[in-house]
């Protein structure tokens, strides 16, 4: 970062200046257990790394794997996210006072405060929008992981105030931020209701009990009605028909005649393992997803994908809720060849979340609304186009708490990424009720859930307001705006002349000891 200008006593430092960077410790994945024993440490990791940290979630490792003592949590200590999604690479939390004894995992850092610089200050300024985005900034992103080096963190560029200051200005943001804070807690609250609301419905949906009057009353008229085999048993054929129709139009393009043998080239797709899968209502049948779908991956960004002739809308994790889309901000993706006509979206697709650095919001879906022409989508997104199936239906399977956890026992994590993936996500079961009932389960839903999802969004747009309203306090704070400079402040100048004398002084000590202490050994 380039010298920028500062207010009257400020002055501008790497981080290394003000900070200790403490790397994480590094362990086998065989000496991590989640209960704590005799000889065991709570180690934290990047699910852990909330506004403040997040002591409900520990993994505990043997003590031993714990080289130094500053490797220990302490209060006032900043984690640093240093290895995540690229949305997430460098998210920080405060450590405001540890429940426990805890070091912290390798994909985490810790930043502990000079003395003379605020703990507090520190935090809110690593947590400022313009620091985040000039650690992103920084980051290597590879497939599924952006990771930001301890050496590139100590040379982040940092506006520090001077000490009196620091004071004031934490003195005002938090009585700024503890109201907003507060009505943002509120407004979260409202939206886990929501959700549990919403969650109750999705259940009884695709369990059965949200029809069961409309079976009833079906199988009184007796008339014969398709059952959910029989449906499945045509999905299959047109998947199939689909297929081969395809092919031959590969061949066309091609000049080619078709070879001997072709059609043997199917992949039939795998039926779900039902071992441990629920009893179904009269009618209803298990299946996988690569049954009732066409599924295929998205598009990984790259360099040479940077938007300058053949842009098209470029759809994200963050465009994907569960349930619903978030459009307002769509980027855009340079494509080449075939790769529109092979890859663009078609209304009723389903776009489901592959990869993510929570657990919980692994395999979130929402249906493609074709709001946007010619929309592609990125590698974490995984789409799936139904056959002859109810879409909604599949949709809410997927979203309910069944089908979640079954796509959550399917992630796997590496770097506090989870992951899924086309295959994984082919093997997800999925009940499959006659079609009739799918649309009329789904209907259901749209009606009930429709008041719902304009309550969700005023939510959503309310957290959004706030979020804005948050950045632009610590902009200000970090501007020299929020509170009035005052003459007679130590200069920062002085702060960090201090620091360097204490730290070239404690480099003496710790030298002249380790000398003794060779002396001694000899």
């Amino acid at each position: 970062m380039s010298e920028v200008s500062k207010p009257a006593g400020w002055e501008q430092a790497r981080l290394d200046d003000v900070a200790q960077l403490v790397r994480g410790i590094t362990f086998p994945t065989t000496a991590k257990g989640h209960e704590p024993g005799e000889g065991a440490v709570a180690c934290l990791r990047t699910a852990n790394v909330q506004a403040d940290v997040e002591w409900d979630d520990l993994w505990y490792v043997p003590r031993d794997y714990v080289k130094h003592d500053e490797q220990y949590v302490q209060s006032g200590d900043v984690l640093i996210s240093t290895a995540n999604s690229y949305e997430l690479v460098g998210k920080v939390a405060r450590v405001k006072a540890p429940h426990q004894e805890a070091s912290l995992g390798a994909f985490i850092s810790l930043l502990r405060a000079e003395a003379g610089v605020c703990s507090t200050y520190f935090y809110y300024l690593m947590s400022s929008d313009s620091i985040q985005r000039a650690i992103r900034e920084m980051a290597s992103t590879t497939t599924n992981l952006s990771n930001v080096s301890g050496g590139k963190l100590k040379e982040l560029q940092l506006l520090i105030a001077p000490s009196a200051e620091q004071t004031r200005i934490v003195e005002k943001l938090e009585e700024l931020l503890s109201d907003l804070d507060a009505g943002m807690a509120e407004l979260k609250a409202a939206q886990r209701k929501l959700v549990q609301y919403r969650q109750s419905l999705l259940k009884a949906a695709v369990e059965g009990s949200l029809t069961a009057d409309w079976r009833a009353a079906r199988t009184q008229t007796g008339e014969p009605q398709e059952t959910g085999t029989e449906l499945l048993q045509r999905i299959l054929t047109e998947r199939r028909a689909r297929w081969e129709a395809n092919q031959l139009a590969r061949f066309a393009e091609q000049d080619k005649t078709p070879p001997k043998g072709w059609q043997t080239k199917y992949k039939e797709p795998v039926a779900p393992d039902t071992t441990d899968l629920p009893a179904l209502p009269e009618g209803w049948v298990w299946a996988s997803l690569d049954m009732l779908c066409e599924i295929q991956g998205g598009i990984q960004k790259q360099p040479s994908r940077v938007p300058v002739a053949n842009k098209y809308p470029f759809l994200r994790v963050a465009n994907v809720a569960r349930g619903r889309l978030k459009l307002d901000d769509v980027h855009e993706i340079e494509l080449f060849g075939d790769e529109l006509a092979r890859l663009s979206l078609c209304k009723g697709d389903l776009l489901i979340v592959e990869g993510n650095g929570s657990l919980s919001e692994i395999g979130r879906c929402a249906l493609w609304d074709g709001s946007i022409a010619n929309a592609v989508h990125q590698n974490h997104l995984i789409r799936a186009r139904p056959v002859l199936a109810a879409n909604e239906f599949i949709e809410a399977w997927l979203n309910s708490l069944r089908g979640i956890a079954k796509m959550t026992k399917l992630a796997a994590t590496t770097s506090g990424l989870y992951t899924l993936s086309v295959g994984k996500i082919s093997k997800i079961p999925v009940p499959l009720p006659p079609l009739d009932e799918q649309l009329a389960a789904t209907s259901i839903l749209s009606t009930t859930l429709g008041e719902q999802t304009l309550q969700s969004e005023e939510i959503d747009l309310a957290l959004k307001q706030a979020t804005a309203q948050r950045k632009n306090i610590l902009k200000a704070a970090f501007a020299g705006q929020l509170v009035p400079q005052d003459p007679s402040d130590e200069p920062a100048s002085v702060l960090l002349e201090r620091i360097r004398t204490e730290r070239s002084a404690e480099g003496k000590a710790i030298t002249r000891k380790r000398g003794r202490q060779a002396k001694e050994s000899t």
